[in-house]
C-alpha cells in the first residue's frame, strides 16, 4: 500500500525536475494542468483507505488527509516548491548547534543571534556571500534611520545590496 503512495509522490518530483527551467507561471500552468490530476488521484485513493488509524500507515493516511489544503498550495503558486528540503537545510545548522543557544545568557542575547542567523540564511537564499552582504549591513545601517523609521530597513535588504555583495561562490563550514 505505502509503494503506491510513493510512486505518485515520485511522479509529482519527476513533474518539478522537469520544469526546474520554467518560469514561475509556466510551473503553476503545468502544475494545474499535469500534477494537480496527479494529486487528486492521490487524496482519492486516500480517501478510499481502509486501514486503522492505530496503525503508523493509518495514521500517515490521516494526517495527510489533515494537511491536504495546506499540500494543494503549491498547486496555485509557482513560486513554492514542492518540498520544504531547502528549508529544512537552511535550519540544520541551528538545529544542531541549539545546545549552544542555551549559553546565550540573556534574552537580548538569543534574540541578537536569531537576527544575525536570519540575516546570514537570507543572503544565502538570495545569491549572497552571506560575510561581504554583513559587512556592508553594518556599515551601512548607522546612516539609514531605521530606528526613527522603520520603513528604512528596506534599503539594507538583500536585492538592495551592491554587485560585490553578489559574490563569487562562497562556502560555508557546516
Amino acid at each position: 500500500m505505502a509503494l503506491r503512495g510513493k510512486k505518485y509522490c515520485d511522479r509529482l518530483f519527476a513533474m518539478e525536475r522537469e520544469w526546474e527551467g520554467c518560469s514561475t507561471d509556466e510551473r503553476r500552468i503545468n502544475r494545474q494542468e499535469k500534477a494537480k490530476p496527479v494529486v487528486d488521484e492521490f487524496f482519492q485513493w486516500l480517501h478510499g483507505m481502509q486501514c486503522s488509524v492505530k496503525s503508523a500507515f493509518g495514521r500517515a493516511v490521516q494526517y495527510c488527509l489533515r494537511q491536504k489544503k495546506y499540500l494543494l498550495g503549491y498547486l496555485l503558486d509557482g513560486r513554492l516548491e514542492i518540498s520544504n528540503n531547502r528549508a529544512e537545510r537552511s535550519i540544520k545548522p541551528f538545529v544542531i548547534g541549539r545546545k549552544n543557544f542555551l549559553f546565550a545568557n540573556t534574552p537580548r542575547g538569543a534574540k541578537a543571534s536569531a537576527i544575525m542567523y536570519s540575516m546570514i540564511e537570507t543572503a544565502k537564499e538570495n545569491g549572497l556571500d552571506p560575510f561581504a552582504y554583513l559587512v556592508w549591513v553594518f556599515h551601512t545601517a548607522p546612516g539609514t534611520g531605521i530606528r526613527e523609521i522603520p520603513a528604512a530597513l528596506e534599503r539594507i535588504l538583500p536585492f538592495h545590496a551592491p554587485l560585490f555583495c553578489r559574490a563569487a561562490k562562497f562556502q560555508m563550514a557546516v
